[in-house]
């Protein structure tokens, strides 16, 4: 499978990234990394095509397995067979790059003091404190 990468300043960055798979394998592996994908990714079709969307399931097992997607200018999914597939890119903002669990916690708790902070403003203000 050829990766064509843009790099960014973040390691491990997928943004970018276009796939060309040439087996049934490597395809699986990229329709995995495009369903990890926070973003939207766009799929060229064999019949030339193109489809942009957000990627939100894929059914791998069976005799025809699919990805499901909600393309950007359509209402409602659509359901695209892997073999249809020729090249998967991942085209869309990452909504969750550069964010990390201790950004989170940090977000959280500076949440959580300016309700207390606010609470006791509110209690002090009614005589309570």
């Amino acid at each position: 499978m050829t990766d064509s990468k843009n790099h960014g300043p973040e390691a491990g960055v997928l943004e970018g990234r276009v796939y060309r798979p040439r087996t049934a394998r490597e395809l699986a592996e990229a329709v995995e990394q495009a369903f990890d994908y926070r973003g939207d990714v766009t799929l060229k079709l064999r019949s030339g095509e193109t489809v942009e969307g957000y990627l939100f399931n894929r059914i791998a097992t069976g005799s025809r397995p699919v990805l499901q997607v909600f393309p950007k200018e359509e209402a409602g999914e659509r359901v695209i067979p892997y073999e249809d597939v020729a090249t998967i890119a991942l085209t869309g903002k990452d909504t969750a790059s550069g964010k990390s669990w201790e950004a989170w916690v940090s977000k959280k708790e500076s949440q959580r003091r300016a309700e207390a902070e606010q609470s006791e403003a509110e209690a002090k203000a009614r005589g309570y404190l």
